[in-house]
């Protein structure tokens, strides 16, 4: 297997969280708190999705202080590495 800098899990940004599951830290692109699951597989069995963005919720809530923000898991970089980010309303208008 190639080289994964989500399986690295290296802390280069701010580290909100992390357990077994998940650990959850500012995106090093566009630095909005973001879930990496930590097993390499785009496709999280639903109860885990569930689980992974419960926890990125509770970041995001405390970040954006209760304020609009919606779950982004588009995997546009990084395709083949479960993870989702926390994207305030005007993040694409930045």
């Amino acid at each position: 297997m190639s080289r994964c800098d989500l399986c690295e899990a290296a802390v280069v940004t701010r580290r909100y969280y992390e357990d077994e599951r998940c650990w959850i830290a500012d995106c090093e692109i566009c630095l909005v708190p973001m879930v990496v699951w930590r097993e390499h597989d785009p496709e999280p069995p639903e109860d885990v999705r569930g689980a992974l963005h419960e926890a990125l919720a509770r970041v995001a809530e405390a970040e954006f202080k209760g304020g609009a923000w919606r779950i982004d898991d588009h995997m546009r970089n990084i395709p083949d590495h479960y993870h989702a980010h926390a994207r305030p309303p005007s993040f694409w208008r930045r």
